[in-house]
């Protein structure tokens, strides 16, 4: 970056081209991994505050010991778990290329 300086590049266009790319990795994990987490916690929060929906479905299937919809619900979250650590590996390709090489 001192070098993108000192050659007389701008300093936006020296965040564009120089740090953001960098910083990005890092911000695609944490989001990826705070998205599997939320993903999880839906549980949690559908049985506390009573919301229809997977979680709560699960729960009530636990205690009714009704396995194929306790199979669905956590094929289903897993699914979707899979499906967002896939995008932020093609994320990953996209934002460095040297992960494409690997």
């Amino acid at each position: 970056m001192r070098t993108a300086f000192a050659k007389g590049q701008g300093r936006i266009q020296i965040l564009l081209k120089h740090m953001l790319p960098n910083a990005l990795l890092p911000l695609v994990t944490v989001a990826g991994i705070n998205l599997g987490m939320l993903l999880g916690g839906t549980v949690v929060t559908e049985t506390v505050f009573s919301w229809p929906g997977v979680g709560r479905l699960i729960v009530q299937s636990v205690s009714q010991r009704d396995f194929p919809v306790i199979i669905a619900g956590v094929f289903l979250i897993s699914l979707v778990f899979v499906v967002i650590n896939l995008i932020v590996d093609i994320l990953y390709g996209f934002l460095d290329p040297r992960v494409r090489l690997a």
